[in-house]
C-alpha cells in the first residue's frame, strides 16, 4: 500500500512542532540561567553567563530554523507524480535495494526524520542528501549506485508518487 503524503507532512509537520517547543523552552532557560544575578562573574575567567547565553543564542537559533521548515512544509505544494514525472521535492518514492524496498519522502527541509506509516517506515530525505541527491531527476525504473563503507550499492526506482 503506498502511504498518503499529506498524512506524513502531517505527521513531519507535529514532529517539527514538538522540536520546536523543546527549543523554544531550552532557549528561555539558557536566557534566564545568563542574566540570573547568581551568575554573574566574580572575577574575570568567570565565564558561566557568558557561555549561558551563547547556548541561549544557539538554541534560539535552532528553535528560528525548525520555525521555518514548519512554514516551508505547510506551504508546499503536493503534487501527483505519474510514471514519466521526474523525482521532485514532495515526492514519496519506493526505492529497492539490496534485495528489499524502502519508502523515502523527498522535502525541501527536515531531512533525516523517520515518519511511521501502518506499512512501515518512511524515511525523509532532502535534495542536499547523498540519497535524495542521487535520485532527484530520475524516474520510474531510473537506477543509481551510491557508496556504502566500501561497497557500491545499486539502487532501483520502483515507484514515484
Amino acid at each position: 500500500m503506498i502511504p498518503d503524503k499529506q498524512a506524513l507532512r502531517e505527521q513531519l509537520i507535529e514532529h517539527l512542532a514538538e522540536r520546536l517547543s523543546g527549543f523554544d523552552k531550552s532557549a528561555r532557560e539558557a536566557h534566564a540561567e545568563a542574566t540570573h544575578e547568581q551568575n554573574k562573574a566574580e572575577n574575570k575567567y568567570d565565564t558561566r553567563a557568558i557561555e549561558a547565553s551563547y547556548l541561549a543564542e544557539g538554541q534560539a537559533r535552532q528553535a528560528a530554523d525548525v520555525a521555518a521548515s514548519i512554514q516551508i512544509l505547510e506551504g508546499m505544494v503536493l503534487r501527483d507524480f505519474g510514471l514519466a514525472a521526474p523525482i521532485a521535492p514532495g515526492a514519496l518514492v519506493e526505492l529497492e535495494a539490496n534485495g528489499g524496498a524502502a519508502w523515502y519522502f523527498l522535502a525541501p527541509c527536515a531531512g533525516g526524520a523517520e515518519l511511521l506509516t501502518e506499512d512501515g517506515p518512511v524515511l525523509v530525505v532532502t535534495p542536499q542528501s547523498p540519497l535524495g541527491g542521487a535520485m532527484s531527476g530520475l524516474k520510474t525504473g531510473g537506477t543509481f549506485k551510491l557508496q556504502f563503507g566500501r561497497e557500491r550499492v545499486l539502487h532501483k526506482v520502483r515507484s514515484v508518487h
